[in-house]
């Protein structure tokens, strides 16, 4: 009889664990009897289970009674133990014996072993800064594994290196439940060079099948505590090259830990002092410019510390122009122009005529001028390094020379027109110094005129009568000029002028007639008066107003009444 078990099963707590016994026997199933056995922790073997050829009987009142079962094979002579929710309390010894009644009785042994994860590790850093170079090593941190089975191991590492065991001195709990709970604390002597470094503790423990497993900690820092060896100035804003009219904000920090709180930062030049580590200046000019000190005293051991920093203010200064209060120049000859401005960078000019660029650079070089080169040319000044720094001047351009007309109008240079007929004349000219227009015709006459503007405007008013050349002369002393009109008259059609006259002579022989005939009637020459009647008779009456009339044929008059009524005439 020989019975064959392996050496150990292993299983997490909770889990199921399965012990096979596998037996070599020439005897049938009938004739055999197995039993299975745990070894206590005094080395008794307690009874769990029996089985004969008549009945399978697991023993009461054991830890594994409620949780045990037991499948056997004849035919393949295997016994498998079933023990479901494994505890701490389950990793014992289990026997298997098999006894016959031929080959006697032998026996398999297993150890069953049980593993708990433990919790996830946690590191806590000293709360409290750690000052440099101490005598004896100041804790740094502490690791801590809770509930682990078997016992887990606490590495520490630092920057992904391991330490040596040597720094840490750990202690190990049991816990009521039997599980390992293990405490580690890191000490070593600190450096100014730990200020930077990561720190956390591994945590390695067993696992079924023989695997070793492994757990992390997070990473952390520790403060350090150390003076300060140097201090570093900069410019907090603006960022990039400072101009006149900012507001730089300076600071100022020494590499010590904690920095010191006594701090003075100085301007060399002026011998300004402040404070403070932080220093605001509005509306910096270049006398801000130069070198600033700062200085950190440390406040255990007063020694002093300092840096400097060199403030750089760029300016740019009013534009100059030249010629000063502008320019005049002949008609035809050439102007050149300068545009310059002090600045600390290098600057950039451009030229600019209503608004719009006609040349670049600092220097302008007018050819050939004529009026239309007079004006108001301004010159922009740029730091093509620094936005928005800017300025401008102005140069005034005037050119001298013999007027010249622009506009002849509104008529034409010759022009026919009837007599007594009103023309409007007028002309334009530009020149510099302004120019003079006067207006003279071919009998001799000036006419009053009308000038506008520099660019002079004059018009006048003809009656024209006859034929007559008008003169439009402009001048002013560097020469004159004259526009001609030559204006004739058109007599009238001739056959209009005889029907004219008739109709003059007509309208005067009409004339004369009424007149005649109204001085015949006042004399009584009309409807014959010398027979007529007195009307202004006693009897007569404002009713009996009569009108004479008398037939030449038959020489018969009869005086009709105001009713009509026919009355004989008296003598």
């Amino acid at each position: 009889m020989v019975v064959n078990m392996e050496d150990k099963v292993e299983v997490l707590m909770g889990d199921t664990a399965q012990i096979t016994c596998m037996f070599e026997s020439s005897e049938g199933i009938g004739g055999r009897i197995i039993q299975w056995f745990y070894v206590t922790s005094t080395g008794e073997e307690k009874q769990i289970y029996q089985q004969d050829p008549t009945m399978k009987t697991v023993v009461p009142r054991t830890p594994f009674t409620e949780r045990m079962s037991v499948n056997s094979s004849g035919a393949t002579n295997q016994v498998v133990l079933t023990i479901n929710d494994v505890q701490l309390g389950d990793e014992v010894e289990f026997i298997c014996q098999v006894q016959s009644l031929s080959e006697g009785t032998a026996k398999g042994r297993t150890n069953l072993r049980v593993f708990v994860i433990p919790d996830p590790p946690t590191i806590e850093g000293t709360e409290t800064g750690i000052t440099i170079d101490q005598e004896s090593p100041s804790k740094i941190a502490t690791c801590e594994v809770k509930n682990g089975y078997p016992r887990p191991q606490i590495t520490w590492y630092k920057n992904n290196m391991p330490l040596p065991s040597k720094l840490e001195r750990s202690s190990v709990t049991i816990e009521s439940s039997r599980l390992f709970s293990v405490k580690s604390v890191l000490s070593m002597i600190v450096v100014k060079e730990n200020k930077d470094d990561k720190f956390y503790c591994e945590v390695n423990y067993a696992a079924p099948g023989g695997e070793t497993r492994m757990m992390e900690s997070e990473h952390i820092n520790i403060s350090v505590y150390y003076p300060a060896t140097a201090v570093k100035m900069w410019v907090e804003s603006p960022k990039g090259k400072i101009k006149e009219s900012d507001s730089v904000e300076l600071h100022c920090k020494d590499n010590g830990n904690p920095s010191s709180s006594m701090v003075t930062i100085k301007h060399l030049k002026s011998n300004k002092t402040w404070e403070e580590n932080v220093v605001l200046l509005h509306n910096v000019s270049r006398w801000n410019s130069g070198e600033y000190s700062c200085t950190s005293v440390d406040p255990e051991t007063f020694q002093e510390v300092s840096g400097n920093l060199m403030l750089s203010v760029n300016y740019l200064d009013p534009a100059v122009v030249e010629p000063k209060g502008g320019a005049v120049v002949t008609q035809g000859d050439e102007l050149r122009a300068t545009c310059n401005a002090v600045s600390s960078l290098p600057t950039h000019a451009t030229w600019l005529k209503n608004g719009v660029q006609i040349a670049k650079g600092h220097v302008l070089t007018l050819k050939n001028t004529t009026f239309s080169t007079a004006g108001t040319y301004q010159c922009v000044i740029t730091v093509p390094e620094i936005e928005d720094m800017q300025t401008s001047g102005a140069l005034t351009v005037k050119v001298h020379g013999k007027p010249l007309f622009d506009i002849v109008g509104p008529g034409y240079m010759k022009k026919e027109v009837n007599v007594d007929e009103t023309v409007n004349l007028s002309c334009s000219a530009r020149g510099s110094p302004s120019p003079t227009i006067v207006w003279t015709t071919s009998d001799g006459q000036a006419a009053p005129t009308q000038e506008t503007g520099d660019n002079v405007h004059s018009s006048v008013q003809f009656t024209i009568t006859a034929d007559v050349t008008a003169f439009c002369n402009v001048s002013n002393e560097y020469g004159e000029d004259t526009v001609t009109f030559d204006i004739k008259t058109t007599p009238p059609p001739e056959g209009k002028g005889v029907i004219i006259a008739v109709i003059i002579i007509c309208i005067l022989l009409l004339a004369i007639l009424g007149s005649v005939l109204y001085y015949l009637y006042k004399k009584g020459k009309i409807c014959g008066r010398s027979a007529k009647q007195d009307l202004t008779k006693e009897n007569s009456n404002k009713d009996n107003i009569v009108v004479e009339m008398k037939r030449d044929n038959t020489e018969e008059a009869v005086l009709l009444g105001v009713n009509g009524e026919k009355q004989p005439l008296s003598d």
